[in-house]
């Protein structure tokens, strides 16, 4: 049997190819009559730029930005030439991913996306006319200010200090906006994810992300506060604001689906005149899923924990979706899985694994995640490819 697997990473423990080389492994010991294929997997936050490079090539360009809390990291660009057009694709969790930091330092209300603004900075060294951003798994929440003021929209001092500090930004904040938007006049930006969240309300970036961020219900209502005061400093900043075509009148940017995105990242990336794509449907176009889905009998995707979040916008989803019109089977097998058959099977699975169901099985897996995720895999193989 041709297997394909096809996971995104699990959780902070394993990235998208560590995971599909320890998922083939197990398949291998499992059923090793089988012809096993990986292709890793992404959904925009860490592993993004290595499951790119993988399907395109390219050449990465190593740099140093600063992490949410303005530490130096190591982190990188990959820089794509597709005939005349150079692509760059940027992972920005590189430089506010949650990973960055030790538990006792979450704290939405402080920190920032400067280091976003300096992997733009590299792609545009880098001669790019197309900029592909990855968004997610960041630990900010300062709609994207400190990206703008490390590309020189406003002071660092006003911008670059997290998002609780926007409540006392002046009007005159974003006076270098326009001259950001010149640069950037001949380069494509798009933003990669699947987050649909808005900016503001209920159902908010600060409502909904903010808290899984270290926030208190406190600092999440101050934190809804300053960015709807920075989306006002922002709106009256643009020389020229974009245009709803049914209406004619100005879009509410922090309204459109996937502001919110990162803390509210995707809001300036769109106040930058960036182009919004799900970034699970890029990363299937761009690896070729489809073609190698069809050359297979089985597809495996795996993700850290399968619940009601993973059911839409998520590598998961995308796979069972795009597997659907491949007429081919396809399973899952996750670190947890916090949803019933009926909704995996709503979804397109035809079956969910699950390598803990106890704490004692939970904690097996922290200690050794790949250990653990080889022997489940082994198993659903057995199952799913029974030696003759």
């Amino acid at each position: 049997m041709r297997v394909l697997i096809a996971p995104d990473r699990f959780g902070s423990t394993l990235g998208p190819t560590q995971a599909a080389t320890a998922m083939a492994a197990g398949w291998a010991a499992g059923a090793p009559h089988d012809d096993v294929r990986i292709l890793p997997l992404s959904d925009g936050g860490p592993g993004f730029l290595d499951v790119v490079q993988r399907a395109l090539g390219g050449v990465t360009v190593a740099t140093t930005v600063s992490d949410p809390v303005g530490r130096e990291v190591p982190a990188a660009v990959l820089v794509v030439d597709e005939g005349h057009r150079r692509t760059a694709w940027v992972e920005t969790s590189q430089a506010t991913g949650l990973h960055l930091l030790a538990a006792d330092e979450r704290d939405p209300g402080s920190t920032s996306t400067w280091g976003v603004g300096q992997l733009v900075d590299t792609a545009l060294a880098e001669g790019a006319t197309r900029i592909v951003l990855g968004v997610g798994g960041g630990a900010t929440n300062d709609a994207g200010a400190g990206m703008l003021a490390a590309l020189g929209a406003g002071p660092s001092s006003v911008l670059a200090r997290g998002g609780l500090a926007l409540t006392d930004a002046p009007g005159d904040s974003l006076l270098g906006l326009p001259s950001v938007l010149d640069r950037l006049s001949g380069v494509e930006l798009v933003l990669a994810t699947d987050e649909e969240t808005p900016l503001l309300g209920l159902s908010g970036t600060s409502a909904v992300e903010a808290p899984r961020k270290g926030a208190s219900p406190d600092l999440a209502q101050r934190l809804e506060f300053a960015l709807g005061h920075f989306t006002d400093v922002l709106a009256r900043s643009l020389p020229s604001p974009p245009l709803d075509l049914l209406t004619g009148r100005p879009r509410r940017l922090d309204r459109e689906p996937g502001a919110g995105a990162a803390g509210g990242l995707g809001f300036a990336l769109l106040a930058l005149g960036a182009r919004p794509v799900g970034a699970v449907a890029e990363v299937l176009r761009v690896s070729g899923f489809s073609v190698a889905a069809a050359g297979s009998d089985l597809v495996v995707t795996g993700t850290g924990r399968l619940d009601w979040t993973a059911l839409r916008g998520s590598v998961v989803s995308g796979v069972a979706e795009a597997t659907m019109e491949t007429a081919r089977p396809v399973v899952c097998v996750a670190g947890e899985c916090l949803v019933g058959r009926r909704e995996s099977m709503t979804l397109g699975l035809a079956g969910c694994y699950a390598v803990a169901d106890t704490p004692r099985e939970v904690e097996a897996m922290v200690a050794d995640p790949v250990a653990t995720l080889e022997a489940r895999t082994a198993r659903v193989a057995r199952t799913w490819s029974p030696a003759r």
